[in-house]
């Protein structure tokens, strides 16, 4: 397949989840991605990844706007939610599946880790793709109307894409990231990934695929945590014959001792900065500081 260009305008977005409130490390990624449309007279979009809906919150999703907001970000309007685009990946899913390249999955973790158990292999070296170990393909070779039947008993089960024929299908790929240069897309590495869920109808990989393209985005930026499963992305783009952009991967802000800011490990939030009297310029200068350090700031800007 052939790759597509974008346009001149830089176009560049920021895409939390809101399952928590925003700390340093978003404001990073958040700055760096808004300075670069900004600086360069392009658009910056914020977009509400909120497909997770057993942790999503209306309440957090609120805060994350009136935080960047005191940073001093804007962006292009409508914010996007993906919750409201299902339609969209559900059309994407279904093109994928017409061309024989999607098939049902009825295995649990448990399942998982048994048969990769039975073959010889451990766990930790079955993988690990971008969620997780590599699954070991036991429904692959399922007959059509085993597949429907399980699916018409309501038996819970994932759509996965089937790597190899999709590998086949797409050719060799590669993609180019601003900080490590061209790269060829090995996505065969990461096995079967899930594409949706019964009880979710998209995943990570498919949702944010279909937007930045949709959205126009010819510089993804995001956190060096997610380098691995860009070659995911690029063969998705291949195979929905999407749009091309760059990549630009950001390294981690971490606190004084090394550890990555997480949500999860009670990492400064933009709130109790806020609250605690500090000033968006500040905000700024840390993040500012951090760009200079890292030698990530394109173009010197």
């Amino acid at each position: 397949m052939n790759q597509k260009t974008l346009g001149d305008t830089l176009v560049t977005r920021f895409a939390p989840s809101p399952t928590g409130l925003l700390h340093l490390g978003h404001a990073y990624s958040a700055l760096f991605a808004w300075r670069l449309a900004d600086s360069a007279g392009g658009k910056f979009h914020l977009r509400i990844e909120d497909i997770d809906i057993g942790r999503c919150r209306p309440e957090f999703e609120e805060a994350i706007i009136e935080d960047l907001r005191w940073v001093g970000i804007d962006w292009v309007e409508p914010v996007w939610r993906q919750s409201q685009r299902m339609h969209r990946y559900g059309l994407a899913l279904a093109k994928l599946d017409a061309m024989g390249l999607v098939y049902p999955c009825f295995c649990t973790r448990k399942d998982i880790a048994a048969e990769v158990s039975r073959s010889g292999t451990a766990p930790h070296l079955a993988g690990p793709g971008p969620d997780g170990p590599v699954y070991p393909g036991i429904c692959r070779a399922l007959d059509t109307e085993t597949r429907r039947a399980r699916i018409a008993d309501g038996e819970p089960h994932a759509l996965r894409l089937d790597m190899a024929a999709a590998t086949a299908c797409a050719g060799t790929l590669t993609w180019h990231d601003r900080t490590q240069g061209e790269q060829t897309a090995t996505p065969e590495t990461f096995g079967d990934v899930v594409l949706a869920r019964k009880d979710v109808a998209t995943s990570y990989h498919l949702a944010v695929t279909v937007d930045d393209a949709a959205q126009g985005v010819s510089l993804i930026t995001r956190g060096v945590d997610l380098f691995a499963a860009t070659d995911i992305h690029r063969l998705l783009q291949a195979l929905l014959d999407l749009d091309v952009p760059e990549w630009h991967h950001i390294p981690l802000l971490t606190n004084g001792d090394g550890v990555r800011l997480t949500k999860r490990n009670q990492a400064s939030t933009l709130r109790a900065l806020r609250e605690s009297g500090t000033e968006p310029s500040e905000i700024w200068a840390k993040a500012i500081r951090q760009i200079a350090q890292s030698a990530v700031l394109c173009d010197g800007k």
